[in-house]
């Protein structure tokens, strides 16, 4: 196996997707099972990225593969001096395991939905609309440059609101499709100006040439400040196809698409197109970025989790639980843990796909019902879904001996790392609280549906265990959730050395006095002048890592545990009272209730403002603009009846006056003109005797 052979079967991989999407919409009215040949098509992309991934972790561990060819040539250009556009494809640990990630969900949501979607009367379209979004999904994962990732960006971002409002007949979805479309737009406006900046600085896309200049101090505006500030914009975008704050209002709201897309969508792929997309571009981001990104993540990270405690809707908990661990990841890329949130990106992928699944074989059992309220004592009834449900949640609240927990702590170390090293503590202790929180919420979840006595009789006899396409599913991301993929050592992520040894911390490209300061060596923090040498983390922050691994280990643990515990004391044995409980803290519960009264707020402001800005503009026009136009037509129109009747009477009379004694004339020469020459003799004697009269 080649390089040039790895670089077209990931091609291959790229567009199958795309050609499933095309012949299933083309022809999906006419050919009822067409469904089957998107699901193969799945099955076939799956089957390549895993040998894509076996064959570059095994023979190619330490190269990155990149294939580039030139798209545009417009020779000298103003200001750019020449304007050359490349496109290509760069392969290397990160890029294969995300596609063996992003494939592998993408295809048992396929499969899932063959039976969920069963009935739909756009049935096919809804395979299509799953391929086209694969197919964009992967065009993030395998480019090598920051053109195609906003290409594909914004691929993912129509074929998320055509999933999103599938069932656009509802008015909630079709809402809440635009909301994600429109905030997304917010994020995509940051990130297409940094790209500018980046661009009209280095002239090209490409990720390595770039980083390379930065290295040897080529900086944005000739600052430091304008690294910053190109890595906030590029950061926007994330915030915004990341759910993080203030932009991750849409993600609650987009649970209305189907269930399947919300394990899609929500949970493996395009909201981890964010942090993907920082991850790729850490090497350049400055001390100061770093610090803005880790602010927003724990910010992301605490306020869902507030919000999920309190929720009722299966999916909706889920989606705030989506927007925590997002934030654990964005806040773990601020703080430097740079491997461990790739390593809880990929671990979140499946065990959160497993939750929005087991909710979907929940919520199709129950008949539709989301209301957790309306639930109860589904163990009997469902128990695979109830024990899938249940590892993952394990696994989301980072008990021992799940992925979770090693991807979690390797994030809470970090966290831990950077306030030993830098006295900035808020960034750990929102990270234990979040733990604490997430493990409390989702044993609420697991609670209020599967334990105790059913609420809703009727529905509770008819539920029944899912078919085994719905079935097969939960049990492979279950099993994926625990921690042997990804560490022989259930208790160090670092010290099983699978995923470790395969995905390391860059480079960092940045001047060294752009860094943070626990990234030099002492060497480099005397010599603060060399800006071309590319460095790895220092060894201070390598050993504060280390030293912060067991009490990171056992606080996690405990306050995790601690949190189930508290769910059961509750939900389980009632030893406190729900609703006596939220009356005694009634604001706080007010407040996690309402979501933070985020979309009151945003609809009072910006909403609200738009609108009325709108109508400003409206009246202004109707009145002002208006006026003038109406104002200018009524002029014109009375002007032209004036001009009308002036040219009616005056000129038209004159002229017609004209030939009136015109003709009068002819008459009365016509009188002189008779024809015979003795009278014309007659008139010229006559003629020159009245001449000789005057002249005389």
């Amino acid at each position: 196996m080649t390089e040039s052979v790895l670089i077209k079967i990931a091609l291959v991989t790229l567009f199958l997707p795309l050609i499933g999407f095309i012949v299933t919409l083309l022809f999906g009215k006419r050919i009822k099972w067409l469904y089957w040949f998107e699901n193969s098509i799945l099955i076939i992309t799956f089957l390549l990225a895993f040998v894509l991934a076996y064959f570059k972790l095994a023979y190619f561990t330490d190269q990155t593969i990149i294939s580039e060819f030139q798209w545009i040539n417009l020779g000298n250009v103003p200001i750019l001096k020449t304007f050359t556009i490349e496109l290509g494809i760069m392969l290397d640990n990160i890029t294969v395991l995300m596609i063996f990630v992003v494939t592998l969900v993408s295809l048992v949501v396929h499969l899932f939905s063959v039976d969920y979607m069963k009935g739909d009367k756009r049935y096919n379209r809804y395979f299509a609309y799953l391929g086209i979004f694969t197919f964009s999904m992967l065009g993030i994962v395998l480019t090598d440059n920051l053109l195609m990732i906003y290409i594909f960006w914004e691929l993912v971002g129509i074929s998320s609101y055509l999933l999103i409002g599938f069932w656009y007949e509802k008015k909630t979805a079709s809402n809440a499709a635009k909301k994600a479309f429109l905030v997304n737009r917010i994020g995509d406006i940051g990130m297409f100006l940094g790209i500018l900046i980046l661009f009209t600085t280095y002239n090209t896309f490409s990720f390595d040439k770039i980083f390379y200049q930065v290295s040897i101090g080529n900086l944005p505006f000739g600052t430091e400040l304008g690294l910053t500030i190109a890595g906030i914009l590029l950061f926007c975008g994330a915030i915004g196809k990341s759910a993080q704050f203030p932009l991750h209002v849409w993600l609650p709201d987009a649970m209305e698409g189907p269930t399947p897309v919300s394990a899609l969508i929500h949970a493996a792929t395009m909201v981890a197109a964010g942090v993907y997309f920082m991850i790729r571009i850490f090497p350049i981001l400055s001390g100061d970025a770093l610090l803005v990104i880790a602010t927003i993540g724990a910010i992301s990270a605490f306020i869902p989790a507030t919000i999920a405690v309190t929720q009722n809707d299966i999916k909706k908990v889920l989606a705030y639980s989506t927007i925590s661990q997002l934030g654990y990841m964005i806040m773990a890329i601020g703080v430097g843990a740079y491997t461990f949130a790739f390593f809880h990106l990929i671990t979140h992928a499946f065990f959160k796909a497993a939750l929005f699944l087991g909710s979907g074989s929940v919520i199709h059992s129950m008949h539709h019902e989301q209301d957790m309220r309306k639930m109860g004592g589904l163990r009997k009834k469902m128990p695979l879904t109830y024990v899938t449900f249940l590892i993952a949640s394990l696994a989301l609240s980072g008990i021992p001996l799940t992925s979770g927990f090693l991807s979690k702590d390797g994030i809470l170390a970090g966290t831990f790392a950077f306030g030993s090293l830098t006295g900035n503590w808020w960034f750990a202790a929102s990270g234990f609280l979040v733990a604490f929180l997430t493990a409390f919420y989702m044993f609420r979840a697991i609670i209020l549906t599967f334990h105790g006595k059913p609420k809703n009789k009727e529905k509770y006899e008819h539920a029944k265990e899912s078919s085994f396409l719905m079935a097969m599913p939960l049990v492979v991301l279950s099993l994926l959730s625990l921690f042997f993929w990804y560490s022989l050592n259930p208790f160090n992520p670092e010290g099983g050395k699978l995923l470790s040894s395969w995905v390391k911390p860059p480079e960092i490209s940045v001047p060294q006095n752009a860094r943070y300061d626990f990234m030099k060596t002492e060497t480099e923090k005397v010599n603060e002048a060399n800006l071309t040498e590319e460095i790895t983390y220092s060894p201070a922050y390598t050993n504060a890592l280390r030293t912060a691994h067991y009490p990171t280990l056992f606080t996690s643990a405990s306050l995790a545990l601690l949190g189930i515990l508290f769910a059961f004391l509750i939900y389980q044995w009632k030893f406190i009272d729900p609703d006596e409980l939220a009356n005694k803290f009634k604001p706080a519960y007010k407040l996690s209730f309402n979501k933070w009264y985020f979309d009151e707020i945003y609809y009072a402001t910006f909403v609200a403002g738009t609108l009325a800005l709108s109508r400003a503009i409206a009246f202004f026009d109707n009145k002002f603009v208006d006026g003038i136009v109406n104002g200018s037509a009524f002029v014109t129109v009375k002007l032209s009846a004036f001009t009308g009747k002036f040219d009616s009477i005056v000129v038209d009379g004159f002229v017609n006056m004209t030939a009136y004694l015109s003709g009068l004339t002819g008459l009365f020469f016509r009188r002189f003109q008779t024809g015979k020459v003795q009278s014309y003799l007659m008139f010229v004697i006559f003629s020159i005797i009245i001449l000789l009269y005057i002249f005389k």
